[in-house]
């Protein structure tokens, strides 16, 4: 039976999307996946990898990361022109961005209310509107 396997629903959900489920990718999507919903840069996953003893270079953790951004497992969020984050909660929602820290914290998509957005440019559409709210320590 392959609910008992382990990896089977991650191997399900990697190929669903059209990806090959290889070695680096498992394990991956293990440690993005296994724990909730959370906010990760590449370089928190790469260590995480580190402390597990999985082999995995940073750059297939960035590869891994973008491709599974591109197949709709990730959101990358992007705080500042230095870093991503990638979000394992694509759904429709925002974030606080704690300055001291640098942490992400989901707000709920109701939450935040737009009364008007501009017109997209001819020939394009408003594909989805991320509202970051910076905060920092009183």
């Amino acid at each position: 039976m392959t609910a008992s396997r382990p990896y089977s629903q991650i191997i399900e959900r990697i190929r669903r999307v059209g990806l090959r489920p290889t070695r680096q990718r498992l394990a991956l999507a293990k440690l993005l996946f296994d724990s909730g919903d959370r906010h990760v840069t590449a370089e928190i996953l790469h260590g995480e990898t580190l402390r597990h003893g999985i082999s995995v270079s940073l750059a297939t953790v960035y590869n891994t990361l973008n491709q599974f951004t591109n197949a709709g497992l990730l959101h990358e969020i992007v705080v500042d022109g230095d870093r991503s984050h990638f979000d394992t909660n694509t759904s429709q929602h925002h974030h606080f961005y704690h300055t001291d820290s640098g942490r992400l914290q989901d707000i709920a998509g109701d939450d935040v209310v737009m009364e008007r957005l501009p017109a997209a440019p001819d020939g394009m559409e408003i594909e989805r509107v991320d509202v970051i709210v910076r905060i920092s320590p009183v």
